[in-house]
């Protein structure tokens, strides 16, 4: 196995934005940093768990990944607009409930993403099953991949309230973006 592809494409693909991020860094700026580790650890626990679902039922997916993939590309354009929707309608200068800072919310963003379903779907059977068939081995390929995607969404959030100053300043430009970037997310699943 050659590990630093392994690493590289873990990093790649869990720092670069995606919904999930672009959710972090907004929530960090319209709720602040508690709520958006709330969202974060859903977001991790759905992550892992993809992980488990791909190292377990590898063989099975093959069989029926193209009828999975268009109804996690359906859920998951939907829900990216959804959250575009709630990004865009955020207003952190009056007090109200947030629902998109929530682990519900961070779990379902992660469970429905089609980039984190594909990557779960590939990580696993590219980089360890030619190498690796043990449970423990799995395991601890599953916990790293799942500590580096967390480590992902904690810089997001260092990022948010490094620059949460800046970002406050241009709340309704910053949310326009936010929200743009989720649409955008939602429209790149189906090209």
């Amino acid at each position: 196995m050659n590990i630093i592809s392994f690493i590289f494409y873990c990093f790649i693909v869990t720092f670069t934005p995606g919904p999930t991020n672009i959710v972090i860094l907004s929530t960090v700026h319209n709720s602040g940093v508690k709520k958006a580790m709330e969202y974060t650890y859903g977001a991790t626990i759905a992550f892992g768990f993809l992980l488990v679902i791909s190292s377990m039922l590898n063989t099975v997916l093959t069989a029926v990944i193209p009828k999975i993939l268009i109804v996690m590309q359906i859920l998951g354009s939907f829900y990216m607009l959804y959250l575009a929707y709630q990004v865009y309608k955020m207003d952190s200068s009056k007090p109200t409930v947030n629902h998109t800072g929530t682990f519900i919310s961070g779990f379902l963003t992660q469970f429905l993403n089609p980039k984190v379903v594909l990557f779960t779907l590939t990580v696993i059977p590219t980089y360890i099953l030619p190498y690796y068939v043990s449970m423990p081995a799995i395991t601890i390929a599953v916990v790293a991949i799942t500590v580096i995607g967390f480590l992902a969404f904690i810089t997001w959030i260092l990022f948010g309230a490094i620059f949460k100053e800046f970002l406050q300043k241009h709340k309704k430009v910053v949310n326009v973006l936010m929200a743009l970037f989720l649409v955008y997310a939602a429209i790149m699943i189906w090209v």
